[in-house]
C-alpha cells in the first residue's frame, strides 16, 4: 500500500477532478459516507445517539458537514460546532454547509474563548465526537483557542473519530507540537498519509481505516509514489519456499562476523536468526579465544575460530580468513557483538572496502565506520546498513534528537548519499533505498525494545539475501517478519519480559503463511 504526502494527495484529487471529471463535491460526499460507516460500527444503531461534529474552514470541515447530514438522516442527534467564521467557508465545503443549514440544522460558531462553554456542554451530552477541524495540510501548532477545544475533547474521554488525520498532527511528518486530538479511530481517504503512519502521529490516530472514495487506482499508479507501507500482501510473494529438490546448499550460505568477550550473545542471536529465517548454512566467525564457548552454545550454527588480539576480540590478522569466509558465502553479516576495540575498528576499516559479497552491516561495524564515515562510499558490494538512532547519529555526526526529529528524510538522504539500503530501526522502522523508494514497517511493538532484537534482525535480513532476495527486498521483508514475530509473542507472552531469544522460535511460526511456493 502506498503512502502519500499532503501534496501528493492534493495532486491525486486534482487528477480525479480535472483528468477524469469526478466533481470534488462527489469525493467529499464519498469521504463523509465512509466516516459515517465507521461511526456506525462504533455506535451501532445511530437512532437517538448523540454525536458532536467539530468542523474547520477547509475541506476537512466540508467532510464534517457531510458527516453531520448523514448522521441526521440516520436518526442521530447531531450538534455541529464550527471553529471558524462562516464567511471563511468556500468551495465544496460551502456547498455542504449550505445544504446542512437548508435542512434546518443549526451550526454553532465556536471561534473564541466565550464559546468554550458551548463546547464543554456539548461534550458532556455526547456519545461520540467527530474531529473534522484540520486536515493533512496542517503544520505547526494549533491556535490557543483551538488548542483549548482539543484539550476539552481529550479530557471528555469520549470516543473520537478523526477525519483523515487527528487535528494537531502534521500530515507529512507525524510531528505533534502542543495539543492534539487523541482519536479512537481515524478514517483516511484513498491512501494513508505519512502523518497517519509515522510516530508520534500514529499514536494519536487510534485504529486507522483507509477508505476508498472512488479515486481510480490508475491515477494512484500514474502518480509515481515512492513510499509504501510494508504489509503482508507485499511480503507474501518474497519469502522463499522449498520444493522436493531443495538441499541445504541451495538455501543460502550466511557468514556472520561478530562476538567479543561479554558480547557473545549478539553474535549467537544473529547466527541462529539466519537459520530460523531459512538459511541453509550459517558460519559464525568468532575470536579464537571464544570458540570453545560458542561451540557449546551453538549446535546448528558452525563456528570458525579467527585470529584474535589476545583480548578475545578480532584484529587485522583476521582480515584474510574473513575474506575467505566471505568468498564462500552468499552474504556476510558483520557487527553483532564485535566490540569497539581499536584493533577491531582497524579490521573493519580495512576489510569492508575489499569485499564483493553483499553485506549486512550492523552494531559495532557501524560504530567503526562512524570513526571514518568516508569509507562508506568506498564499499564495492551491495550493503544494507541497520542502525538504531544512536548509531545513525554517530554515523552522521549529529545528535539523536536531530535524527528523531525527521526520521524519514534522514533515512532517505543517507540512503541516496551512501548508495546503499538503510534500515533506520525504531517504532515504524524505515527502509530507504538509493533510488528514493522508501518502505515503512507496519509490524512490531514496544515489547521488542530489549537487547539483542537488532541482532536477530541482522540475521533475518542476511538469510533472505542468501536465499535470493534483493537487498532492499530482504530489508523490508526482514523488518516485517521480525516485527511480526514480536507481535505473535505479544499475544503469547505479553509485552514485559519478552527477550530477543524468544523471537528465534517465533520466526518460523509467523513465516509459514508467507512462504512462497
Amino acid at each position: 500500500m502506498y503512502i502519500a504526502t499532503a501534496e501528493e494527495m492534493r495532486r491525486l484529487d486534482r487528477m480525479a477532478i480535472e483528468n477524469l471529471g469526478i466533481p470534488g463535491v462527489v469525493l467529499m460526499e464519498n469521504a463523509g459516507l465512509k466516516v459515517v460507516e465507521v461511526i456506525s460500527r462504533v455506535l451501532g444503531d445511530l437512532t437517538g445517539k448523540k454525536v458532536t461534529v467539530m468542523t474547520g474552514k477547509g475541506n476537512n470541515g466540508g467532510d464534517g458537514f457531510v458527516i453531520a447530514r448523514h448522521l441526521i438522516n440516520q436518526g442521530a442527534e447531531v450538534k455541529t460546532l464550527l471553529l471558524a467564521n462562516p464567511e471563511e467557508i468556500s468551495g465544496d465545503a460551502k456547498i455542504n454547509l449550505d445544504i446542512l443549514q437548508k435542512m434546518g440544522h443549526k451550526v454553532y460558531p465556536a471561534v473564541n474563548a466565550n464559546s468554550l462553554n458551548i463546547v464543554r456542554v456539548a461534550l458532556v451530552y455526547t456519545d461520540l465526537i467527530v474531529d473534522a477541524i484540520y486536515g493533512t495540510g496542517f503544520k505547526g501548532e494549533l491556535s490557543e483557542h483551538v488548542g483549548r477545544v482539543v484539550e476539552a475533547v481529550n479530557e471528555s474521554k469520549k470516543p473520537v473519530v478523526a477525519v483523515d488525520i487527528p487535528s494537531g498532527v502534521e500530515g507529512d511528518t507525524g510531528k505533534v507540537t502542543g495539543p492534539c486530538i487523541r482519536a479512537t479511530h481515524t478514517v483516511t481517504f484513498a491512501l494513508p498519509k505519512l502523518g497517519n503512519i509515522l510516530q508520534p502521529g500514529a499514536e494519536y490516530g487510534g485504529e486507522l481505516h483507509t477508505a476508498d472514495i472512488s479515486i481510480p487506482k490508475l491515477l494512484v499508479n500514474a502518480l509515481g509514489l515512492k513510499c509504501r507501507l510494508v504489509t503482508g500482501d507485499l511480503v507474501r510473494s518474497l519469502i522463499p519456499g522449498r520444493n522436493t529438490g531443495t538441499h541445504k546448499g541451495s538455501c543460502g550460505r550466511v557468514a556472520v562476523i561478530g562476538g567479543s568477550e561479554g558480547l557473545t550473545g549478539a553474535a549467537a542471536l544473529a547466527g541462529m536468526a539466519a537459520l530460523r529465517a531459512g538459511a541453509g548454512l550459517v558460519t559464525l566467525g568468532i575470536p579464537r579465544g571464544l570458540n570453545a564457548l560458542m561451540e557449546i552454545k551453538l549446535t546448528e550454527v558452525m563456528t570458525n575460530p579467527l585470529p584474535d588480539t589476545g583480548r578475545k576480540t578480532l584484529g587485522p590478522e583476521a582480515l584474510e580468513p574473513i575474506r575467505q569466509m566471505a568468498s564462500g558465502a552468499d552474504v556476510l553479516a558483520i557487527g553483532p557483538g564485535l566490540s569497539q576495540d581499536g584493533s577491531t575498528v582497524e579490521l573493519v576499516h580495512n576489510l569492508l572496502p575489499q569485499l564483493s559479497v553483499p553485506m549486512v552491516i550492523d552494531a559495532d561495524a557501524l560504530n567503526a565506520l562512524a570513526k571514518q564515515p568516508e569509507l562508506i562510499k568506498q564499499l564495492k558490494a551491495p550493503a544494507v546498513f541497520t542502525p538504531h538512532p544512536g548509531e545513525m547519529a554517530r554515523l552522521l555526526g549529529v545528535s539523536i534528537p536531530e535524527i528523531q526529529n525527521d526520521r524519514l528524510k534522514t533515512a532517505q538522504a543517507a540512503a541516496q548519499d551512501w548508495k546503499a539500503v538503510l534500515v533506520l530501526k525504531g517504532a515504524k522502522t524505515i527502509v530507504a533505498c538509493p533510488d528514493g523508494r522508501t518502505y515503512i514497517n507496519s509490524t512490531g511493538n514496544p515489547g521488542m525494545a530489549t537487547g539483542g532484537t537488532g541482532d536477530v534482525l541482522t540475521g533475518v535480513i542476511a538469510a533472505l539475501i542468501a536465499q535470493g532476495l534483493k537487498p532492499e527486498e530482504a530489508a523490508f521483508a526482514g523488518v516485517y517478519i521480525h516485527g511480526l514475530a514480536g507481535d505473535y509473542l505479544l499475544g503469547q507472552l505479553g509485552m514485559l519480559g519478552m527477550v530477543a531469544g524468544d523471537l528465534l522460535n517465533a520466526l518460523p511460526i509467523v513465516t509459514r503463511e508467507y512462504a512462497g511456493k
